[in-house]
């Protein structure tokens, strides 16, 4: 007891040291990047929240001063683009003027604390003993605490070069991976322990989320299926559909606002954002044939001109569902082609030199570590080490693995590049912490083996 009240202190300051490291880097990026709004990479994105914090400030709402990507009219509401990030990049504008180095500075910094301290607590959960987790204390038994793989983590996620580009730029990204990070933490806990404080943790974490980008919705539905699944097998099922209910109430408040904002402006309904039906035209648009071009955008067919957002977006997810039920082959064929486009860890000549050295600096690196932790981990705490399938279910490694399965299959049957693939890769960072320091102390004994004389 006194040896880990002594570690405490030391393991802390390490922790701090990461973070510092994390946001002095995003810095460096930063201004790298500079004040102006087209620096490279992913120009489209970074224009468009610099233009909505602009109007949002002068008072103009969520409208651009001219026709904007993919159909939005001039001084028109748009829903396309995330609410809760645009009211960020407008505060921060709101405080030091329409600067975007203003805005790339305080998400460096916001990011690169957020992201790693999310990352070391989601570590922490994964590897902490516990009823639905007892393969954690055979890692412990190897000498691989949750306190070491928690800040090997940590100290991935604040060096992971593409984590920093995207700190750096006006993305959603950043933010959205560390609210995923706590939504995942709060849903183990839940399991854990299902209460009505964890069913508003989980619900205020899901808010987050969803309000930064819409696209967490399916998995927040596959979520709550694990939850009601681990309830049931574990006798609580009471408590968890009451904590599963709380935190859809939270969701639901937090997205009402802008519902009934969309509503005012379009007169018909459209929950919250307009852009997954443009996402589903323009995909699996016929323009593609059966090898999917990532930067090439589908023009919104001349028919539909004059339609608000609300319409085009129900219209053109008709028309993208329509493309996948007349030619299921070349669908397929098509979906096939974006697992290389998601995959993706090696330089391409169609972007950036910074976003080629951020891919191959990052995932290109550590993809053999990841998979290696995979292995690991369902090698201490697979179905075979958790007493059979229904016990495994239940556990981190059950819900972690049903996550980058899921939001995989979801982004490479609709739209898929390195980009989308970001989250699944923060989720996978204490894989890649285990299988390094499962290295170390292989390396480490090998060493201290005796030589034959």
């Amino acid at each position: 007891m006194a040896t880990e009240q002594m570690m405490k202190p030391k393991l802390n300051q390490t922790l701090i040291a990461i973070l510092l490291l994390s946001a002095g880097v995003r810095i460096a990026v930063a201004l790298y990047l500079g004040d102006v709004v087209d620096a490279p990479p992913l120009l489209t994105d970074q224009r468009s929240y610099h233009a909505l914090g602009e109007r949002l400030i002068t008072g103009h709402g969520f409208s651009f001063d001219r026709g904007w990507y993919p159909f939005t009219q001039p001084d028109q509401p748009t829903a396309h683009w995330s609410f809760l990030y645009s009211i960020f990049v407008a505060a921060v504008y709101a405080v030091f003027g329409p600067h975007v180095l203003a805005a790339r500075l305080v998400q460096a910094v916001l990011g690169g604390v957020l992201l790693p301290l999310m990352v070391y607590l989601f570590a922490r959960r994964v590897y902490h003993v516990s009823p639905l987790n007892p393969a954690a204390a055979k890692l412990n038994e190897y000498g691989l605490s949750e306190e070491r793989l928690a800040l090997i983590s940590a100290g991935l996620a604040a060096v992971y070069f593409y984590f920093i580009l995207y700190a750096a730029t006006l993305m959603t990204e950043t933010f959205y991976i560390s609210g995923l990070l706590w939504l995942l933490v709060n849903a183990i806990e839940l399991a854990e322990e299902p209460t009505l404080k964890r069913g508003l943790l989980l619900g205020l974490s899901l808010s987050v989320t969803t309000l930064l980008r819409q696209s967490i919705l399916p998995w927040a539905a596959v979520l709550i299926v694990w939850l009601l699944w681990t309830g049931w097998q574990r006798g609580t099922w009471g408590r968890t559909v009451r904590s599963s209910v709380v935190a859809i109430g939270v969701l639901a408040i937090s997205i009402a606002p802008f519902t009934i904002r969309n509503y005012a402006a379009y007169g018909q309904f459209l929950l919250l954002n307009s852009n997954a039906g443009y996402a589903m035209f323009s995909a699996q648009h016929p323009m593609h044939g059966t090898e999917f071009r990532e930067f090439e955008a589908a023009p919104v067919p001349d028919e539909l001109a004059g339609q608000n957002e609300a319409q085009l977006d129900k219209e053109l997810m008709q028309l993208g569902i329509g493309f996948v039920l007349a030619e299921p082959g070349r669908y397929l064929a098509l979906s096939l082609s974006r697992v290389v486009d998601y995959f993706e860890f090696w330089p391409t000549p169609d972007t950036s030199l910074l976003n080629n050295v951020g891919r191959v600096g990052s995932i290109g690196l550590l993809l053999p570590f990841m998979l290696m932790g995979l292995w690991l981990a369902f090698r201490y705490g697979g179905p075979h080490a958790t007493n059979g399938w229904r016990t495994f279910t239940q556990s981190p490694l059950a819900l972690i693995s049903l996550f980058m399965l899921v939001y995989s299959v979801l982004h490479i049957f609709t739209w898929a590049m390195p980009r989308y693939r970001l989250p699944v890769d923060a989720v996978a960072l204490p894989l890649a912490a285990l299988s390094i320091v499962h290295l170390a102390h292989w390396w480490a004994a090998r060493r201290r083996r005796p030589q034959p004389a």
